[in-house]
């Protein structure tokens, strides 16, 4: 269903039309918001587990589909815009199975919040027409929240807990591209694709489970522009 739902969003940017009647946007400053679904890709975690002995665990984390809202300010130069973006995603942990016992761990409880700061630098491909195919990306850094995470081991039965938690801000980026469709010269919907990951977040590395984790997900969203 997710995968479904993320195609449908996609095409949406590639499929409409290049006609209508508002004029193109003109430049200046923006504010802008955006709300859209994460698709989080399946991810490698490592875990050090200190006590009588040291027992490493090497994980592959799936999610599910989630919520991704934010928004941006910035400057239009009428062929390439520059804006500061912040924004909200989420991973609701699905399952998890350490790899090297190949213990599978289901009705998982647990997620990765993702609170980013990026600035990006987007070309417009502007045309006459009020539909303008953009590119682009930025850079940044992230705040992990990694929630305590919990797991029923499919083998023995028993409520394990997996990761504790914790925070970290890392390095960030993305990449992506889009369709603005201009409603009128101060106001444009924006259908926009992202790819965004994380450099790896160390949580807890003082305790007695520390755990590694990068975040990476396909992000798509609509969102709604306006011009001052």
């Amino acid at each position: 269903m997710k995968k479904r739902l993320f195609a449908i969003l996609v095409l949406a940017v590639l499929i409409i039309p290049a006609t209508g009647a508002a004029a193109p946007p003109r430049p200046g400053p923006y504010v802008a918001g955006f709300l859209g679904v994460t698709l989080p890709v399946d991810a490698d975690a490592t875990s050090t587990q200190y006590g009588p002995g040291i027992k490493n665990y090497n994980d592959r984390v799936e999610y599910d589909a989630s919520l991704n809202i934010g928004g941006s300010g910035g400057y239009d130069f009428g062929f390439l815009r520059i804006e500061g973006e912040l924004s909200y995603k989420n991973g609701e942990m699905s399952s998890i199975t350490e790899k090297t016992s190949n213990t599978k761990y289901a009705n998982v409880d647990g997620r990765v919040g993702i609170y980013s700061l990026l600035f990006n630098v987007f070309l417009d491909l502007r045309n006459p027409s009020p539909f303008t195919h953009y590119i682009g990306g930025g850079i940044g850094f992230a705040t992990l929240y990694l929630d305590d995470t919990f797991g029923t081991n499919t083998s023995t039965g028993f409520r394990n807990t997996i990761y504790e938690s914790d925070e970290d801000t890392v390095f960030a980026y993305q990449v992506g591209a889009g369709l603005e469709i201009a409603l009128t010269q101060n106001f444009s919907l924006d259908l926009g694709y992202r790819y965004f990951g994380t450099a790896k977040a160390d949580f807890n590395r003082n305790t007695s489970l520390a755990t590694e984790l990068k975040f990476e997900s396909h992000n798509a969203s609509i969102g709604f522009r306006v011009k001052f």
